[in-house]
């Protein structure tokens, strides 16, 4: 399965936030899944296997209990895969830094704040 039809699905992505999170039981992650989507406790245990199967998550016994992870493995050959389209949104982001930090320092100004870097107090 591409790693685009894995995280396509909005089940699989929920799972995926809830474990970058942190490491979570099995239980823990079904019980949320079921309440939010309203699927059986199969149907998540299957979308588990297909995200440990494409490197999205692992797994590890902890006595009766089973720990799911993120593992990065598959969202580092996203990324890889990513890589040469930033160029299309990467100066976008750099501007949008730009503007975020002067209406920072114009609400600092008119809060009537002294400038807190070298430049400003020449």
């Amino acid at each position: 399965m591409h790693a685009f039809d894995v995280l396509g699905d909005p089940v699989r992505r929920r799972i995926l936030e809830l474990l970058a999170e942190g490491e979570q039981t099995s239980g823990a992650v079904t019980a949320i899944i079921r309440a939010e989507f309203g699927i059986t406790q199969p149907a998540v245990s299957q979308h588990l296997r297909v995200l440990r199967d494409n490197g999205f998550a692992t797994v590890r016994p902890d006595g009766a209990r089973r720990l799911y992870a993120v593992d990065d493995t598959a969202f580092r050959q996203v990324d890889d895969w990513l890589a040469p389209f930033r160029r299309f949104w990467a100066p976008h982001l750099a501007a949008m830094a730009t503007e975020v930090a002067r209406g920072k320092r114009l609400r600092r100004l008119a809060a009537g704040e002294e400038p807190t870097d070298a430049r400003s107090t020449r």
